[in-house]
């Protein structure tokens, strides 16, 4: 399942109940969009008709999963009274990677892969690092 995650070219849109996944491998897209929920910063499910009728995880799950961005970005918006969707208010200090994140243990100026990943931290270019 993973591999046709990666492969696959899904377009990813944030809505009030999800993430709403576009398969655009498929010659109509718009036959082929699913809903996936994230609740507690996990994929838990999808309204297409595989999650349902087998066992683990969907490839629509997978895709958003895999996709460290998507799941940051549904994990950290939430529904306003509105419907419309408002940015989660972050301190700055709790990081979506503490539990795996190694930038401390490397040189000053050097991410670790989740944070550079997802956009949380970028490379410094200063000499002296690199020196």
């Amino acid at each position: 399942m993973r591999r046709r995650a990666e492969y696959e070219a899904f377009e990813f849109t944030l809505i009030p109940e999800g993430v709403l996944v576009t398969n655009c491998s498929h010659a109509d897209p718009s036959e082929h969009r699913y809903i996936v929920r994230v609740v507690d910063g996990l994929p838990t499910s999808c309204s297409c008709p595989a999650d349902e009728r087998f066992d683990g995880a969907c490839k629509h799950r997978v895709a958003v999963a895999i996709r460290g961005p998507v799941l940051s970005a549904a994990r950290q918006n939430v529904v306003a009274t509105d419907g419309g969707l408002v940015p989660a208010e972050n301190s700055g200090s709790e990081s979506v990677h503490e539990d795996d994140c190694d930038c401390s243990e490397l040189p000053e100026g050097v991410p670790c892969w989740p944070c550079f990943r997802d956009g949380e931290r970028e490379f410094e270019t200063n000499k002296s690092t690199f020196d």
